[in-house]
């Protein structure tokens, strides 16, 4: 099995683009980067296909400038969505450089792959990808500033420090700040690697001490900051689409007289159809462009249209949760076969099988996707908030049949993302409407009802599982059948299997001590659009895995936390080399790796700190899961109570969370309980269902999510201290969210003695 070696890091003095740059001549400009690095394989040029041809490198860029005055701006290449990447990722190289944080500036990275590396805002690898990469930027611009105060003093570098902001001649009492030594710093050649000597992190400011605010808290809550869907422009037209309601569908006509009579609808015009599968192209339709937004909602809602619904007319959730069903009790194709589970399930003491339903789930970020572009001079140039700004540029330049380099992509801040805005389709409707009108700037915005109707949602699953056990109630065979349309449909001819991307989430990594383990993966058929949504393949899979160790416990008599720890066994590490020969772990194979003894950590540190076994009223129940996904460990406990009329409240949530090395406090306690209410809200309310091809819910009165008077009461956060920094980062975006759901089941069990299978659990306790 082969694996391409990682490349080693360049850090390169860019201080004559830094007048480019916008942050002026004198200054010390930095970056760190990694030289491109193709894909890993042909299997994942198979299942990336052209429309994610950044999502697997690993080649960050990092930049620092210092200007005359002192004040150091840091570039930030990845998005923000509320994740806080826009603080830590600079927070990290201002540690190294011994920066004041009260001097320090953030520059938002446009889309420039060249210059900033890569740029794909996903997977929760911002921090894991490039701590030690934004580190070490930091630490060779400090060592350029002490060379050149030792230069000015005539002293040897070994005699000068870099402490808060200024240089220091340790001998003496002579000092002189960063600012007065940047042009003098720009002058020198980058160190080499081996001289540049990090900090000890004994004498870290800012990193593990979750003491930096946001950089645009004030902003934000004072209305300042400016996302996707603020941005203006001189001239700017407003437009909206009417898209086909199925996916795969086409226009047939369409009557746009009563539209056209609206006041301030301007003109309407027809974007073609996109081919299936879709990738990330817009779907086509019919625009309408007008002075204003509502203006242009109005003249849609107006149209009169007509439409051929295609191969997906009839794509219903009842019908389709039936099919996946079927094919959940049938053999499928072997992705993990260890031992013999056939013969251990016949012989096995008791037998325990179920199946679990998720249906799809979507985004919904507060602010719906939006973009401007304006194209003028051979040239366009994109605002918007995406999470793939690379992507984005290279779709805008294919669409519109410019060179790559004559495309801009301005990235805002994003009202949320989720994965939903790692898609660019919106950015791309607002460039061939700027064509369209001659290259004026158009706003093209989704409503809450094109962004559930037109989405790409998570995968709808059905999860079977089937275990033997022996006398002592413990599983000498497991059989796990994962059944789910797969993201790859939106690149590939038709594939039925989900990719090894998604079979590793939770799923062929299973950490269990049983002897005779098979996973199986049946053929399952995409009718609408599948991508990326917070945790991916590991909701469906935990929800199952997790809601299933619960009933084993059961079926054994036995307490479900010490249950699963007993499942786990003994602390130890589960390695990629154990999985099949096939496959492919790509640049990042500790993804995939399972360190059982942290797993463990995370169960025994949520279950005390919850107070697991204490005496509960009638009604109340407590519900323990736990799983690892993106390299970090989570357990959650819920606490639920379920009125003698079925309705559920959640009284409090303990979430224990192993990340490794812990760089910003505030932001994985933030994440994890954001994480939390996404968790609740999927479990109990939240699920978008197909009749005829279209999504039936049209806004938040029906694709419901947690409101305020249903969100957990209480929310505590336990972060598992890491050894040391040497110790792997793991992602803090993602993990929390998928054993949230598994959780507040095994809750709701515990509390009514009703097991829920399929989300969400909406009026199934209602009498």
């Amino acid at each position: 099995m082969s694996r391409t070696p990682r490349a080693e890091l360049i850090i390169t003095n860019l201080s004559r683009r830094s007048f480019l740059m916008g942050l002026g001549a004198g200054s010390l400009v930095l970056a760190v980067g990694l030289p491109v690095l193709g894909r890993a394989g042909e299997e994942q040029r198979k299942y990336a296909g052209e429309g994610m041809p950044h999502g697997l490198r690993d080649d960050p860029g990092i930049f620092v400038a210092i200007a005359a005055d002192g004040t150091v701006t840091i570039i930030c290449h990845r998005s923000e969505m509320g994740q806080g990447v826009r603080t830590s990722l600079p927070m990290v190289v201002a540690d190294e450089l011994e920066a004041d944080w009260s001097r320090v500036k953030v520059m938002q990275a446009p889309g420039n792959e060249p210059l900033f590396g890569n740029q794909d805002t996903d997977g929760s690898r911002s921090m894991r990808h490039h701590f030690m990469s934004m580190r070490r930027v930091g630490a060779a611009a400090r060592r350029m500033l002490e060379e050149a105060a030792a230069a000015q003093w005539n002293v040897p570098v070994a005699e000068v420090e870099a402490v808060d902001h200024e240089v220091l001649h340790q001998p003496g009492s002579r000092r002189l700040g960063y600012g007065e030594l940047a042009s003098a710093a720009a002058a020198l050649p980058v160190p080499a690697r081996e001289s540049v000597k990090l900090k000890d992190p004994a004498k870290f400011r800012y990193i593990g001490r979750g003491e930096v605010g946001l950089v645009d808290n004030l902003d934000i809550t004072t209305g300042k900051a400016q996302f996707g869907i603020d941005t203006r422009l001189d001239g700017m037209l407003y437009a909206v689409v009417a898209r086909p309601p199925v996916y795969g569908g086409k226009l047939e006509s369409y009557d746009d007289a009563e539209t056209l009579k609206v006041p301030g609808v301007l003109k309407v015009l027809t974007l073609a159809a996109a081919p299936v599968p879709s990738e990330f192209n817009p779907l086509g339709g019919v625009a309408v462009i007008a002075s204003n937004t509502w203006a242009a909602i109005r003249g849609r809602d107006a149209l009169k249209i007509a439409w051929d619904d295609g191969p997906n007319a009839s794509y219903s959730s009842d019908t389709y949760r039936a099919t996946l069903e079927a094919a959940a009790r049938q053999p499928g194709k072997v992705v993990r076969n260890v031992g013999d589970a056939d013969a251990a399930l016949s012989t096995a003491a008791k037998r325990v099988e179920a199946e679990y339903y998720i249906p799809h789930q979507a985004h919904v970020s507060m602010e719906p996707p939006a973009a401007v572009a304006r194209i003028a001079d051979g040239r366009c140039e994109v605002w918007a908030g995406v999470q793939a700004p690379q992507t984005t540029r290279e779709k805008v330049a294919k669409h519109l049949g410019l060179p790559f380099e004559n495309v801009t992509v301005n990235v805002t801040l994003l009202g949320g993302g989720f994965g939903r805005k790692s898609k660019p389709d919106f950015a791309i409707e607002a460039a061939l409407l700027s064509r369209a009108m001659g290259g004026r700037a158009v706003k093209l915005t989704f409503t809450r009802e094109d962004d559930l109707a037109n989405g790409y949602l998570n995968t709808v699953a059905v999860q079977r599982l089937e275990a033997g056990l022996d006398a002592n109630g413990m599983p000498v065979a497991w059989l796990h059948r994962s059944v789910a349309p797969t993201i790859t449909a939106l690149f590939g001819p038709d594939p039925r299997h989900e990719a090894p991307f998604e079979l590793g989430m939770g799923f062929v990594d299973t950490p269990f001590a049983v002897p005779n383990i098979r996973l199986e993966n049946p053929e399952a058929t995409a009718h609408t659009r599948v991508g990326w949504f917070r945790s991916v393949f590991n909701v469906p899979h935990a929800f199952a895995i997790q809601s299933f160790v619960g009933e084993l416990a059961a079926a054994a008599g036995r307490d479900p936390k010490d249950y699963l720890l007993d499942l786990i066994g003994p602390a130890r590490r589960i390695d990629p080399n154990s999985l099949p020969d096939n496959w492919n772990y790509g640049e990042d194979p500790a993804i995939y790796q399972v360190d059982a003894g942290r797993l463990r950590r995370v169960v025994e540190t949520v279950a005390e700190a919850a107070g697991w076994g204490r005496s509960l009223p009638k009604g109340r129940g407590l519900g323990i899961a736990a799983h690892r996904s993106f390299v970090t460990y989570t357990a959650v406990v819920v606490e639920v109570e379920v009125s003698d009329a079925g309705e559920i409240s959640v009284p409090r949530v303990d979430i224990a969370v192993d990340c490794g090395p812990q760089i910003n406090p505030e932001r994985i306690r933030s994440q994890m309980e954001g994480a939390v209410i996404q968790g609740v809200s999927l479990a109990t309310v939240s699920a978008a269902t197909f009749k005829d091809g279209r999504v039936e819910q049209r806004n938040f009165d029906g694709y419901r999510v947690t409101r305020i008077d249903k969100a957990p009461r209480e929310i505590h956060v336990h972060p598992v201290p890491a050894e040391n920094y040497d110790q792997p980062l793991g992602g803090v975006g993602e993990p929390g969210l998928p054993p949230v759901a598994p959780a507040l089941c095994n809750a709701v069990f515990a509390a009514t003695g009703k097991r829920i299978r399929a989300l969400p659990i909406g009026d199934q306790l209602l009498a």
